[in-house]
C-alpha cells in the first residue's frame, strides 16, 4: 500500500475531500453502464475510460477495488429498436452488450468485478419496491408504482434542486394524478407487445432509476464508498437514486459523488438525441484505440472536452512521442554500447534514477489532486524527456539497472493511466501497414545513399518531413517518428 493522500472532488458536497474507504484497504464503486441498443459514442467512452483510470490508480495504491458496472437491458429506445428490426429486445440488448466489449476492450477498459443486468435482477427490483411502498415511500396509481418526492424531505440534496424549483419548472403535461409532478416511476404498467414480468402490482417492468439502486445494493450493500457516472446523471438519475435508496435504508448511498463532464461538438454536447455524436467503432477506423483514451484523459475528467479529429491528431502526436522514448530506451538496453569512465556512469546512472522517482512523486501528486490525468501525462513527458538525454548521452553495461528501473516506472505509471508503450503508436491493421510501407521507404532511401544518389535521399526525408514524419540516423539503424 503506498501511503499518500488522495482527494476527490465529491459532488455532493461541492468540494475536494480527503478519500477515507469505509472498509480500510477496501473499495466498494459503482459506475452507471450503457443502455443497450446501439454502439457506445465518444459521449459514452468517457466515463468509461476515466473511472476505469480512478479503479486503476486506486489498485495501484494497493487498494482492493470491487468495481461495478452494469448493463440497462430493459427500456424504451431498447424495445423501439428491436421493435424496427424485427426481433426480440432481448436479442438486440445482448447483441449490443457483445459489440460494448468489443470497443471497451480495444480502449483498455478493465472488466468489471461483476456487469449486473437489469433482466436478471427483477426479484430483487419487486422487493426493493415493495419495502418504498411499506415504509410510505411510495404509492400505487393504476397499475405503476410511484416514489413520492415530497415524502423524502432530503429530495435535490445532490443537484441542489428544491421542492418548489422543481414545481415551478414542471411542464404543463404532466400527469395530474401524481402527488408532485417531479415523482418517477417504480414500476410500469405493462404494455402490448413489451417486454414484462409478474409483480404484486400486475404485470409490468421496472422503472429506470430502480434499476441501479438494486444493482449496487446487490453488490455493494447499502453503503459504499464511490458512486459515479456523466454529468448528465446527477438530476434526475443519480438524486432519484439517493432517495429510493436512502429512504429504504436509512444510510448514505454513497460516500463519494464522481461526474465527468460532457464532450462537446463545436461547443454542443454530444448525445444521440441531438444526432451529433460520433461512434468509437468509427473512430477506430481512423484512429488507434490507444490514441482514444490518451485524448480522453488529456483533459480533467471534469472539464468540458470539445471533440475533432484534429485534436485527436496532437493527441496521436503525443502518445508516439512517449512510445517513441520508450522504444528508444528498450533499444538501449538491448542494442550497442557506448563507452564511458566508470566514475562518469555511476553519476549519470544515479542522477537518471534520483531524477526518474522524483518524477514519479509528482505523477502520485497530479494523481491525488482529484485524478488530474492531464498533469501526470505532462510527467510522463517529463519521463520520456529524462529518458532521451540519458538514452542520447550513451549507455554502457552499468546503466543498464537504470535503464531497468526506469522502464518500470515509466511504464508502470502509464499503465495507471491504461497506456501501452509498447507500440509505435498503431494498434490495428492500418498500423501495421503504416510499418511496412515505412521500413520499404527507408529501405528505398538506404539504396539511394549506398549508390550515393543523396539527391533522392535527401529529397525522401524531406517529403516524409513535410508529411509529418522524421528520420533519424542512429547507430542502430534508421528510425521514423512523427513530428
Amino acid at each position: 500500500m503506498i501511503k499518500t493522500e488522495v482527494k476527490i472532488f465529491n459532488t455532493a458536497s461541492g468540494k475536494k475531500e480527503v478519500f477515507i474507504p469505509l472498509e480500510n484497504d477496501q473499495v466498494g464503486m459503482y459506475v452507471c453502464g450503457p443502455t443497450t441498443y446501439n454502439y457506445i459514442h465518444l459521449g459514452n467512452a468517457r466515463p468509461l475510460v476515466v473511472f476505469d483510470t480512478v479503479r486503476r490508480y486506486l489498485e495501484y495504491l494497493g487498494y482492493e477495488v470491487t468495481y461495478i458496472q452494469n448493463f440497462t437491458d430493459v427500456d424504451d429506445k431498447i424495445i423501439n429498436k428491436a421493435n424496427e428490426e424485427g426481433i426480440k429486445p432481448a436479442e438486440l440488448a445482448s447483441r449490443y452488450i457483445d459489440e460494448y466489449f468489443r470497443d471497451a476492450d480495444a480502449l483498455q477498459v478493465k472488466r468489471a468485478t461483476v456487469h449486473p443486468r437489469v433482466s436478471e435482477h427483477m426479484e430483487g427490483i419487486i422487493k426493493f419496491i415493495k419495502g418504498l411502498l411499506e415504509k410510505g415511500y411510495a404509492y400505487e396509481m393504476e397499475g405503476d408504482v410511484l416514489f413520492g418526492v415530497t415524502r423524502f424531505p432530503e429530495y435535490g440534496k445532490l443537484s441542489k434542486r428544491s421542492i418548489d424549483d422543481l414545481q415551478a419548472g414542471a411542464r404543463v403535461e404532466v400527469d395530474e394524478k401524481k402527488e408532485h409532478p417531479a415523482d418517477f416511476v417504480l414500476w410500469k404498467k405493462a404494455k402490448p407487445h413489451e417486454p414484462q414480468w409478474p409483480s404484486p402490482w400486475g404485470l409490468g417492468r421496472p422503472g429506470w432509476h430502480i434499476e441501479c439502486s438494486v444493482m449496487s445494493h446487490e453488490y455493494l450493500g447499502p453503503s459504499f464508498d464511490i458512486h459515479a457516472g456523466g454529468y448528465d446523471l446527477v438530476f434526475p438519475h443519480h438524486e432519484n437514486e439517493i432517495a429510493q435508496s436512502e429512504a429504504l435504508h436509512g444510510v448514505p448511498m454513497a460516500k463519494y459523488w464522481m461526474h465527468n463532464g460532457f464532450i462537446t461538438v463545436n461547443e454542443e454536447k454530444m448525445s444521440k438525441s441531438l444526432g451529433n455524436f460520433f461512434l468509437v467503432r468509427d473512430i477506430l477506423k481512423k484512429f488507434p484505440a490507444d490514441v482514444i483514451r490518451f485524448y480522453l484523459l488529456a483533459t480533467h475528467y471534469r472539464s468540458p472536452l470539445d471533440f475533432d479529429d484534429e485534436k485527436l491528431g496532437v493527441a496521436q502526436k503525443g502518445l508516439a512521442r512517449l512510445q517513441t522514448a520508450y522504444r528508444l530506451m528498450e533499444e538501449a538496453m538491448n542494442g550497442t554500447l557506448a563507452e564511458h569512465s566508470s566514475a562518469a556512469i555511476r553519476l549519470g546512472a544515479q542522477g537518471f534514477r534520483q531524477g526518474l522517482q522524483a518524477l514519479q512523486g509528482k505523477f502520485i501528486e497530479a494523481m491525488n489532486d482529484d485524478l488530474n490525468t492531464a498533469l501526470a501525462i505532462a510527467v510522463l513527458f517529463d519521463i520520456a524527456r529524462e529518458i532521451n538525454t540519458f538514452v542520447a548521452a550513451g549507455v554502457t553495461e552499468q546503466d543498464q539497472k537504470a535503464l531497468l528501473e526506469g522502464k518500470r516506472i515509466f511504464s508502470e505509471l502509464a499503465g495507471v493511466l491504461g497506456l501501452q508503450l509498447d507500440k509505435k503508436g498503431c494498434d490495428n491493421e492500418n498500423g501495421v501497414l503504416v510499418d511496412a510501407l515505412m521500413n520499404l521507404i527507408i529501405t528505398i532511401r538506404q539504396n539511394a545513399r549506398t549508390k550515393k544518389d543523396f539527391q533522392t535521399a535527401d529529397e525522401i526525408r524531406e517529403k516524409l518531413r513535410q508529411s509529418g514524419i522524421i528520420l533519424e540516423d542512429t547507430p542502430q539503424g534508421v528510425r521514423w517518428k512523427p513530428i
